[in-house]
């Protein structure tokens, strides 16, 4: 029999080569815009998702953003094909760098983002991500995030596609790194509010390639 403990289908573990292609369900980018960052006006800035996929998280930030660019590591025929890890970004070269990173590429893609990030990085994780000294060690005792914003709502993620129907027992959240902000982390909540960001269409877009080839 399937094992059903939430301990057990909380655990989301992906192969060291593997692209850990679990799209953003397009309602759970717009909560980080609409109720999680402090912007007065987002088409004067620029953003950056680096971990694009087949493009669900880069499309609802260009609803938002002025410039929008994108890329990934596999190729999904959406961006370009981009190692956000070793390609020569210069320096505060975007605004914003906001994605949903490969879980076991988090803690890098952070601090390779507060690089690359004039104003401020925003990562979708899980919330297990606050857990490891390593983490603590490498980010969070002397960079902390400015926000940690815990969702309310099950964000279901599926590997490899959008399914509007898909539930999860994993909790996620947006750690959220402003940096003109001092001070200690703050704790929030983003609200109910899949219903109100859902947009028709959402679940309609392109899907990933069946699959993700590897940047050379």
């Amino acid at each position: 029999m399937q094992n059903t403990s939430h301990a057990v289908m909380a655990q989301r573990v992906e192969a060291s080569d593997s692209p850990d292609d679990f799209p953003t369900p397009p309602w759970a980018t717009r909560a980080l815009l609409e109720h999680i960052i402090d912007e007065p006006n987002f088409k004067n800035l620029s953003c950056l998702e680096p971990a694009c996929g087949a493009g669900h998280m880069a499309k609802v930030l260009k609803e938002y953003f002025g410039e929008v660019r994108y890329s990934d590591a596999y190729k999904y025929g959406y961006g370009p094909v981009r190692d956000f890890l070793t390609y020569p970004y210069e320096t505060n070269a975007v605004d914003w760098v906001i994605t949903n990173p490969p879980f076991r590429l988090a803690e890098e893609f952070v601090l390779r983002s507060l690089n690359v990030a004039r104003s401020g990085v925003a990562i979708l994780a899980r919330t297990v991500f606050l857990e490891s000294a390593g983490r603590y060690q490498a980010i969070f005792m002397k960079q902390p995030p400015s926000k940690f914003a815990q969702f309310v709502e099950r964000v279901p993620m599926v590997k490899g596609r959008l399914d509007q129907k898909a539930s999860t027992a994993t909790g996620y959240a947006w750690l959220v790194w402003e940096k003109r902000r001092q001070g200690q982390p703050r704790l929030m909540w983003v609200p109910p509010c899949r219903k109100d960001l859902e947009k028709p269409g959402d679940y309609s877009l392109p899907g990933t390639t069946t699959k993700a080839v590897r940047s050379r």
